[in-house]
C-alpha cells in the first residue's frame, strides 16, 4: 500500500507482508490455519505465470485461501484480476469467460473443468499451481488491479476498472477511521473475521485490507450464524462487518450477548437496513450498528457512521447512512434539470469520491436520496427497478427472460417485494400458453439462475395486467403478488 514512508505498490506491499514471518498463521479456514509463508509461496507461483503487467486473469473466486493467493499472485505481477462468480453455474461461467476473453483463467480444478484456453489450477495453498495452455493474446489493462462487476448503484451492472492507485488511496484512507494509523509493513495482533463473498467488493476489500495491514483473519466459506458466532467468540474482534441480511439473521438468533462482548461496532452496508433493525440489534447485543454507503464504482465506501457521530446524532438521525467520508463529497440533484437541490429535498444522489482522483467530477448514481443541513444522507430508494436481495443485485429482466424461455410461458413479469430479513425478494407472475405448474417453472429456473436470483413465488395468472400501450403494468403486478403475502 502506498503511503507516507511506504513507497510500495499494492502488489509489492502484499509480497513484503507475506515474507515477514513464514510460519506465523495468516488465514483460518475450515478449522485449519494456513501460514503467511504458504500464502506467499502460492501467490509467488501464480505470479510466475502472469506474463506481463496488465495481463487480465479471470479468477473464479470462492471464499477459500487459494482464491486469496490467486488474487495476490496476479497483483504481485502487476496484472489485472477479473472477478468471476463460479456459483452462477458452469454454463453461465463459460459464457462469461468467452465474453471477457481474458489471457488466463485461474481457479480450483473442479471449477475449471471444460473451460477452454490457458488456465492456472490449484486446490489449496502449498499445492503445485498447474498451468495448462499458453496465455492468450488478450488486450491488457495496465494500471488496473481489479475488473469487477458492479452491483449497479450507478446503473445496470457493468465491469468497472479499479486501478492500483485507487485501491491504494482507499486503503490509506481507511486508516483515518482506525485508532492506530501506523502504516508500517508489519504483522499486527488481533484476528479479523471475513464472512462476505470475495467475489463482491466488500469481501475482496476486507481480505486485501487484512493482507496489506498484516492482520490474520478467519475466512468463512459462507455466512451462517453458527460459524460466524463461533469465529467471533474465539477471535474476539473489535469490529465486524455484516450485510443487512446477515445482521437480521444474527438478530433473530438466540445468541448470548456475551458472545459479542469483544465487539465495539458492527459495520453494515450493501443494502438498506431499517433503523428499527439497527436499534433492535443494539438493544439485544449492546453493539452500535454503523451503517455505510458504498459502491463498486467508488472502490468502496463514500459515506457512513462512525462511533462519535453515532453517540451524538443517532437518536435524531436514525435511518441515515451517515455522512461523507473524509475527502468525499455528496449532493442531491434534480432528475429533470440536474440542478443541485437544497437540504432535505429528495433527488438523485451524486458523489465525488476522493479515491478516484478525478478532481471535480461528480458521478450520478441511480439512488434517490436526501441530505440534511448537517450532511447526513438518507437513501430513499432506487430509481431503477433492481431488486437487492441480501446484498445481491437481481435484474428482473434476467429472471423474466429465463421464465419466458420455457415453452409453456407466454409472458412473465418479475418484481421485488419487501422482506424483513433479506430486504427484498423476487416474485414472478406468469401468463402461460400450455399447461404447466409453478413447480415445473421453479425447476426450470433453478438450472439457469443463481440461488439468490430465483423467485420465492411463481404465480400463474390468466393474463398479466397491462397498460393501455400493452406493456406489462409492473405496479399492478406488484399489487397482485403482494396481496397474498
Amino acid at each position: 500500500m502506498s503511503g507516507p514512508g511506504s513507497g510500495r505498490t499494492l502488489g509489492e506491499r502484499s509480497a513484503a507482508v507475506t515474507a515477514l514471518d513464514l510460519v506465523r498463521p495468516a488465514i483460518e479456514f475450515q478449522g485449519r490455519w494456513w501460514t503467511w509463508g504458504e500464502l506467499g509461496a502460492t501467490a509467488e507461483a501464480v505470479a510466475a505465470h502472469v506474463p506481463e503487467p496488465g495481463t487480465r486473469v479471470a479468477v473464479l473466486l470462492r471464499n477459500s485461501p487459494v482464491s486469496v493467493a490467486f488474487v495476490l499472485g496476479v497483483l504481485r505481477a502487476g496484472g489485472c484480476v477479473v472477478t468471476v462468480n463460479p456459483h452462477r453455474g458452469a454454463e453461465r461461467v463459460r459464457a462469461e469467460i468467452a465474453a471477457l476473453r481474458p489471457a488466463l483463467v485461474a481457479g480450483g480444478p473442479a471449477d475449471l473443468v471444460g473451460l477452454p484456453g490457458a488456465v492456472l489450477a490449484a486446490d489449496e495453498l502449498g499445492a503445485p499451481v498447474e498451468a495448462r495452455g499458453t496465455a492468450a493474446a488478450a488486450e491488457p489493462r495496465p494500471g488496473v488491479a481489479v475488473q469487477m462487476l458492479t452491483s449497479g448503484t450507478t446503473g445496470p451492472p457493468k465491469r468497472v476498472d479499479l486501478s492500483y492507485r485507487m485501491l491504494e488511496r482507499v486503503f490509506a484512507g481507511a486508516k483515518h477511521y482506525e485508532g492506530n494509523r501506523d502504516s508500517a509493513v508489519r504483522l499486527r495482533s488481533g484476528i479479523a473475521v471475513v464472512n462476505a463473498p470475495l467475489v463482491h467488493l466488500g469481501g475482496l476489500f476486507r481480505v486485501l485490507q487484512c493482507v496489506v495491514d498484516g492482520r490474520s483473519f478467519a475466512l468463512l466459506e459462507r455466512f451462517t450464524v453458527e460459524a460466524w458466532a463461533d469465529a467471533v467468540r474465539r477471535h474476539r474482534p473489535a469490529t465486524v462487518s455484516l450485510v443487512p441480511a446477515a445482521l437480521r439473521m444474527v438478530l433473530d438468533a438466540d445468541l448470548d450477548p456475551s458472545d459479542l462482548r469483544s465487539v465495539r461496532s458492527v459495520v453494515c452496508g450493501t443494502a438498506p437496513l431499517s433503523a428499527d433493525d439497527a436499534d433492535a440489534f443494539t438493544g439485544k447485543y449492546g453493539v452500535p450498528v454503523l451503517v455505510s454507503y458504498a459502491a463498486t464504482e467508488f472502490g468502496g465506501g463514500v459515506a457512513g457512521w462512525n462511533l462519535a457521530d453515532h453517540q451524538r446524532y443517532w437518536s435524531t438521525k436514525r435511518g441515515s447512512v451517515g455522512r461523507a467520508h473524509a475527502g468525499c463529497a455528496l449532493r442531491v440533484v434534480s432528475s429533470e434539470t440536474g440542478a443541485v437541490l437544497p437540504p432535505d429535498q429528495p433527488g438523485l444522489l451524486e458523489v465525488r469520491a476522493a479515491q478516484l482522483g478525478t478532481g471535480d467530477e461528480w458521478i450520478r448514481t441511480t439512488d434517490l436520496a436526501r441530505i440534511d443541513a448537517d450532511g447526513f444522507v438518507w437513501i430513499l430508494g432506487r430509481a431503477d427497478q433492481a431488486i437487492i436481495r441480501g446484498g445481491f443485485k437481481i435484474l428482473p429482466d434476467d429472471v423474466r427472460a429465463v421464465l419466458e424461455r420455457h415453452p409453456a410461458v407466454r409472458a412473465a413479469a418479475v418484481v421485488g417485494l419487501p422482506d424483513r430479513r433479506l430486504g427484498a425478494v423476487p416474485v414472478a407472475a406468469v401468463e402461460i400458453r400450455a399447461p404447466v405448474t409453478a413447480d415445473d417453472l421453479a425447476a426450470h429456473v433453478s438450472t439457469q439462475l443463481a440461488p439468490y436470483e430465483r423467485p420465492v413465488e411463481i404465480r400463474i395468472v390468466d393474463a398479466l395486467p397491462r397498460t393501455p400501450s400493452a406493456k406489462v403494468d409492473l405496479g399492478a403486478v406488484r399489487a397482485l403478488l403482494g396481496g397474498g403475502r
